[in-house]
């Protein structure tokens, strides 16, 4: 599809059904109009691009039932089922998902304002994504194709499926995330119910006919609306066994208190951030600046993994203020279908004033915008404002701003700075900048203890999804990543016999016979 044909939108879509029970269901009850903040006449106003259904608790509440029967207190087809069967499914889904690309990247540019190249890489590697999970649940599944002995006594050693998974998405990659929660807790045998975002929901709607025909009924089910209205009854109903979300931790901790059996309650949650970058006396200001730029702005600083301060040594602040301003005030605003576009309208409608009031907030606590550009409003965006010097006392200093505004403040002392990092509610990632290996191996050192990757010379960022994705304190529960998600999703389960020759007669049995699904050793290529 070329550039232009992305910037229109010649048709409206009417996502007319939800995805319960294996059937693509009617929905005829109230409707959210879904509108973009990219305006498609010379004369600004919102776009609307379509509708989505309003759903009620009465319709989330039966679409939990089907899941909890596909599930069936674990006797259901797909718990029990062989591991190449759910293998195979998936596959069937990834294939299918291929070929609605132009859809969902046209559709990703318009409802969160993502560009076009980083929206045509966010479906791809989500793609990616998919793949390497079954590679490697194909491998998790080879270890487990044995017995181990030990005190006299067989186990046979797999993981299996935890129940029913309530799973919430975010805006910012709501295809990405979302299926980083979503294909993990579908492989390992869980039955799901997802809810989209409020921004991102229609580029999904591509995607339901590829998981209606690929999983059997109720293992995934999709509904629409807020989460007040849909997710919390389904909450209440303490039928969920995971909730699995990547938001904010309000969110999280309100779900939580739904639920009336909270010790049974599994948490994978990827939640908010406040990733530092500190800037040595000796760094490569060439380096920090550009990967200061990409880790502060990239996505408009709407990412978990965004730069959202910036420490920078005194001996060095003059100096990396004064360059890394004029690069801010370079970078080019437009649609997300344009050249070279690298800032592009907010996604949220009250997002600029948002981050006016925390502009105002600094310059009345004794904070300067530093580049020219800085702060000018219009109607879908906020050029990004350099701050400088932001204090503790600034609202910029305490928010996770999710926008484009980037607080510098200057330290002298290390000590202290780790001091002030330690006492953060946050412990995702730092990028820390500088070559004297005298001064970075001790800082590394305590770094690893209070955030859970160091960037060294390079901004924060999630990927590669091999690698393990998480958080200390407010900023995560569990671990994100091709590997580790599949044991988060998971429970460590085992079949054990006393090692005698009745035993092990009817173990020699179940594995030739091949009824067990679970009792196996077969080696999947």
């Amino acid at each position: 599809m070329s550039n232009s044909n992305y910037s229109q939108i010649s048709e409206l879509l009417h996502q007319e059904t939800y995805l319960g029970n294996g059937e693509l269901k009617p929905w005829n009850g109230k409707k959210d109009e879904v509108y973009s903040t990219i305006s498609s006449t010379s004369e600004y106003s919102k776009t609307l691009l379509g509708t989505v259904p309003h759903m009620d608790e009465a319709t989330a509440l039966e679409v939990l039932e089907h899941a909890c029967k596909a599930f069936d207190k674990g006797k259901g087809t797909w718990p029990t089922s062989k591991v190449a069967f759910r293998i195979k499914c998936m596959e069937k889904f990834v294939e299918q998902m291929k070929t609605q690309r132009e859809k969902v990247v046209k559709l990703l540019m318009w409802e969160i304002g993502k560009s076009l190249p980083d929206s045509e890489k966010e479906f791809d590697r989500t793609v990616e994504y998919i793949y390497d999970t079954i590679e490697d649940y194909k491998q998790l599944d080879r270890d487990s194709a044995k017995f181990s002995k030990r005190d006299n006594v067989n186990a046979h050693i797999r993981r299996g499926p935890l129940g029913v998974v309530l799973c919430l998405g975010p805006y910012n990659y709501p295809l990405n995330e979302t299926f980083a929660l979503l294909i993990p807790a579908l492989i390992m045998g869980n039955t799901v119910i997802f809810k989209p975002a409020k921004h991102g929901v229609l580029l999904l709607s591509p995607l339901l006919e590829a998981f209606r025909s690929s999983f059997p009924a109720g293992v995934v089910n999709i509904i629409y609306g807020r989460g007040r209205e849909v997710a919390a009854p389904i909450m209440k109903s303490g039928r969920i066994d995971v909730l699995a979300l990547i938001g904010n931790s309000k969110s999280a901790i309100a779900l939580q208190d739904q639920h009336p059996y909270k010790n049974r309650l599994r948490l994978v949650l990827g939640l908010e951030a406040k990733n530092p970058a500190i800037i040595l006396p000796d760094a490569d200001l060439d380096l920090a600046i550009s990967e200061c730029i990409s880790g502060t702005l990239s996505f408009n600083g709407q990412r978990c993994t965004a730069l959202k301060i910036i420490h920078v040594h005194e001996d060095i602040r003059e100096e990396f203020n004064k360059r890394f301003a004029k690069r801010v005030d370079e970078l080019k605003f437009g649609n997300p279908w344009e050249e070279k576009v690298q800032l592009t309208p907010l996604p949220e409608p009250d997002k600029p004033q948002y981050i006016q009031e925390l502009i105002t907030d600094a310059k009345e606590k004794g904070a300067e915008i530093l580049n020219a550009k800085g702060g000018q409003i219009s109607e879908n965006y906020i050029f990004p404002a350099v701050l400088y010097p932001v204090t503790q006392d600034m609202r910029v200093y305490q928010e996770e701003q999710f926008g484009p505004v980037i607080p510098i403040k200057p330290f002298n002392s290390i000590e202290e700075l780790l001091d002030e990092i330690a006492d953060s509610n946050y412990g995702q990632q730092v990028s820390l900048f500088g070559k004297d290996i005298e001064q970075i191996a001790p800082l590394i050192d305590t770094l690893v203890n209070l955030v859970c990757r160091v960037n060294l010379n390079s901004s924060c960022q999630r990927g590669p999804d091999v690698f393990p994705f998480t958080g200390r304190k407010d900023s995560a529960v569990g671990t994100l990543s091709v590997h580790d998600a599949l044991r988060s999703f998971s429970i460590r389960t085992f079949v054990a016999s006393k090692d005698n020759p009745y035993n092990n007669n009817i173990l020699q049995e179940l594995l030739a016979s091949k009824e067990s699904n679970f009792v196996n050793t077969d080696y999947i290529l």
